[in-house]
């Protein structure tokens, strides 16, 4: 399957973090017009413990994938006490099919659990029926809107609550 991938914490101002969220907007820019997300980001809210950034890199050493989430709290966005929003989930068309997002996703999971959030959030949109069909098949179910562009028409929030393995 993802044979010879690694993933790879990087700062979100990482070259190649800066590479392929580049190519995430034009994607963005494709599927719904207009300049792509919009949300603010800063390197910093991915820096451990309130966050990661994760590359993944294939045999040859180049970057395929990228997700990552950063830390939210009660705000008048519509996040809750222990959110951990993902973000930046993308995989390049050529690496698509292998089972990447699924597992960036259960990477993302485990590492805000075992920095003590309780719940991983997310947005996308209706122009992203892949996107959903992975969050829905694991375990993600719709919510309440949140975030930057929570009165759009085209959005779409899911959440998952975030358990130890039993």
């Amino acid at each position: 399957m993802s044979h010879g991938i690694q993933l790879r914490a990087v700062p979100y101002d990482h070259p190649d973090a800066v590479k392929l969220n580049d190519q995430v907007q034009l994607e963005y820019q494709a599927r719904y017009g207009g300049e792509g997300d919009d949300t603010y980001l800063d390197p910093t809210m991915f820096t451990p413990p309130r966050g990661l950034y994760l590359l993944a890199y294939d045999a040859q050493g180049t970057p395929v994938a990228s997700g990552s989430w950063r830390a939210q709290d009660l705000n008048d966005e519509g996040y809750s006490d222990g959110d951990a929003e993902l973000k930046r989930m993308y995989v390049i068309p050529e690496a698509r099919g292998l089972g990447l997002a699924r597992r960036m996703l259960a990477e993302l999971e485990a590492d805000a659990l075992a920095a003590g959030r309780t719940r991983m959030v997310l947005e996308t949109g209706d122009q992203q029926p892949e996107a959903i069909a992975l969050y829905l098949s694991s375990g993600y179910a719709m919510c309440p809107k949140f975030g930057y562009y929570r009165d759009y028409d085209s959005s779409r929030c899911m959440a998952k609550p975030l358990h130890r393995p039993s």
